[in-house]
């Protein structure tokens, strides 16, 4: 009993630590509030085209004539980094979409969308400033379209991370009971005695 208790126990946290590739999430966990890979998939995709849209704005963003006006060189980086941050968000978005239930790697997708939201704060107003308002409008809109689907995608998150955690209190349940019955005395063997 002991071995079969420490088999179940093995089997159960090489389990949850080898994420499925490709396997969908079972339907029960979709009504705990976790959204199925096939749901969440299409936001992922929307996030990567939407990340995609951002780069001919940028483009447009002519930061050495900035810096001819005045402006600081680290614009000009600024500029570069959002255009690599927004390719590797893109690229990011479009990976995870193929396994979604990866934790990691979609806390790191989104901090990497939630950074590049601020630094396209801080281009706008250089825009506003070195530029047109009207480009800088135009970049804000840009990046508004896609608000609803890094809502959604950050509540995913949440709600993955709490399925993750009740999976590890599952799992030290079960390794506490399994503990007990195998730290636990040996059952009174029947007693035989000889009767001379």
């Amino acid at each position: 009993m002991h071995r079969a208790c420490a088999a179940v126990l093995l089997v159960v946290a090489q389990s949850v630590a080898q994420q499925p590739q490709t396997a969908p999430r079972q339907p029960a966990a979709s009504s705990a509030g976790l959204e199925t890979d096939w749901d969440i998939a299409p936001v992922l995709l929307e996030i990567a085209k939407h990340t995609d849209n951002l780069q001919p704005a940028l483009d447009r963003i002519n930061a050495r004539a900035w810096v001819d006006q005045g402006a600081s060189e680290t614009y000009a980086d600024q500029v570069q980094l959002c255009k690599d941050t927004a390719k590797t968000v893109a690229d990011t978005a479009r990976a995870l979409a193929q396994n979604p239930e990866q934790l990691a790697a979609s806390i790191d997708l989104f901090i990497r969308a939630q950074n590049l939201e601020v630094m396209l704060i801080s281009l706008q107003e250089g825009i506003r400033k070195y530029q047109t308002a009207a480009d800088a409008q135009a970049l804000a809109a840009v990046d508004v379209q896609g608000s609803a689907s890094r809502s959604r995608f950050q509540q995913y998150i949440i709600n993955l991370a709490a399925a993750r955690e009740q999976e590890i209190k599952v799992m030290d349940m079960e390794a506490q009971r399994c503990r007990g019955i195998v730290t636990a005395p040996p059952a009174s063997a029947s007693k035989t005695t000889k009767k001379k």
